[in-house]
């Protein structure tokens, strides 16, 4: 029950605490190690003393005193003030930050949006800010975020300990950018939104399957920002107008997949595929507005621009399956075409992976396996090519290269959810090579 409570804590709250505690004592070593400090001290006392009545302001109190244990030491450690200067000032600080931030004059609506234009600061790569937006802002583990960016996960701990060192150098501040500054960090806000809802709908470590709070906070970001942008409407107008089009068609895309969240988990917590989801169960509200949003986006990539263009494809593709009232009405050839677009203006491998299976049902099985040659090679540590590889297969009546690609497949997979899927999957197939 504990472990369960700090763990929804941590996900739920992560970045609201953060930013509070970036806010008050304007930086982010110490607001990071502070919270985190506070997360394993309730580990140690929430079972013995009970769970609080609140728990993120025991947490967030708890940071608080450990932050400013550590600005105290480091004064005195450094001989720079008298220890009752510091405690004189942080006190302050502390009964400042512990005011309700919507009642200060000029106060942000949302104090993450802040977090995620320092993490977002063009002294970082946009990669590098995604990730460590990502860790700060949604609380997602660094092993996690390795897997969504296919790397190594002692690749993402150096990255994520690189982009930190490089904010500090910099002395990026937090706030807001100003007006004139807005448009070169939309594109990074806008990714780093993106891949926070992918990481909901893309399983990590553990039992979830899905982690549809960490995709709604994906898509109340996108609004935030958007209409952020429009208190920017008038100076400049070009920010607005350049980033408008990528906003509208990244939340489409957004509502789209989300619509689909009370659908693609059984009440057992198992897996359940597109095909077989009950579409009755699809938020036709959430189509709508996306619908209505790509139906106002220019059909035009030179008014779009590439980035809008490459989202407004993949909501396109999403919306073929929202329309569809049943699996068997979905238009794969119109989708494969899509991808077939995307393909050309990306060259993502995780676009290849998709457009193959698009192509395997308009075309057949041993046409989408074509489209999957060399992707192991690009994507070793992802499951999900042996995995698209051991349907299209099965498809194709090749059962026993279906078997092999199911086992590098469960080999690959950390999630539970999804690892029992494929071993049921397997066992199927053991059963009756036709029908996995």
């Amino acid at each position: 029950m504990v472990s369960k409570t700090i763990e929804r804590v941590w996900r739920d709250e992560w970045g609201r605490l953060l930013a509070l505690l970036v806010g008050q004592f304007r930086r982010l070593d110490l607001a990071e190690d502070a919270l985190a400090d506070a997360f394993e001290a309730a580990a140690r006392t929430w079972p013995r003393d009970g769970i609080p009545a609140n728990p993120p302001a025991w947490l967030l109190t708890a940071a608080r005193r450990r932050a400013v244990d550590r600005l105290r030491a480091e004064a005195v450690a450094a001989r720079k003030e008298p220890l009752l200067v510091v405690d004189a000032r942080t006190q302050e600080e502390a009964q400042r930050a512990m005011a309700d931030p919507g009642d200060q004059p000029g106060a942000l609506a949302d104090e993450r949006l802040r977090l995620v234009f320092l993490c977002a600061h063009p002294a970082l790569a946009p990669e590098a800010a995604a990730a460590l937006t990502l860790r700060l802002v949604m609380g997602v583990s660094t092993a996690d975020l390795a897997r969504l960016f296919l790397v190594a996960e002692p690749t993402m701990a150096a990255r994520l300990t690189r982009a930190r060192k490089k904010l500090a150098v910099a002395g990026v501040a937090f706030a807001l950018p100003t007006p004139e500054r807005l448009a070169e960090r939309i594109d990074v806000v806008a990714t780093v939104a993106y891949l926070a809802f992918t990481a909901g709908y893309a399983p990590g470590s553990g039992p979830d399957v899905v982690r549809a709070e960490l995709a709604g906070e994906a898509i109340r970001l996108t609004r935030l920002l958007r209409q952020l942008l429009q208190g920017y409407a008038v100076q400049p107008p070009s920010a607005a107008t350049q980033s408008a089009p990528l906003l509208d068609a990244l939340l489409a895309l957004m509502l789209l997949q989300h619509s689909r969240r009370e659908a693609r988990v059984d009440d057992a917590g198992r897996l359940v595929l597109l095909p077989d989801q009950d579409r009755g169960r699809w938020k036709r509200g959430e189509i709508a507005d996306a619908l209505g949003l790509l139906a106002g986006l220019p059909d035009n990539p030179a008014v779009l621009g590439r980035r809008a263009t490459e989202v407004r494809l993949q909501a396109l593709i999403a919306a073929e399956h929202a329309v569809a009232l049943r699996a068997g009405d979905t238009d794969w050839r119109r989708i494969a075409d899509r991808y077939a677009a995307l393909d050309r203006l990306t060259a993502s491998p995780v676009v290849r992976l998709n457009r193959a299976v698009a192509v395997a049902e308009a075309d057949g099985p041993e046409a989408g396996l074509a489209l999957l040659d060399g992707l192991d090679e690009v994507m070793p540590t992802s499951h999900r090519v042996s995995t698209v590889r051991a349907e299209l297969l099965v498809r194709a009546g090749r059962a026993e290269e279906a078997a092999a690609a199911y086992e590098r497949a469960i080999g690959l997979c950390t999630n539970e959810a999804e690892r029992a899927h494929l071993l049921g999957r397997r066992e199927a197939l053991g059963r009756d090579p036709g029908r996995p």
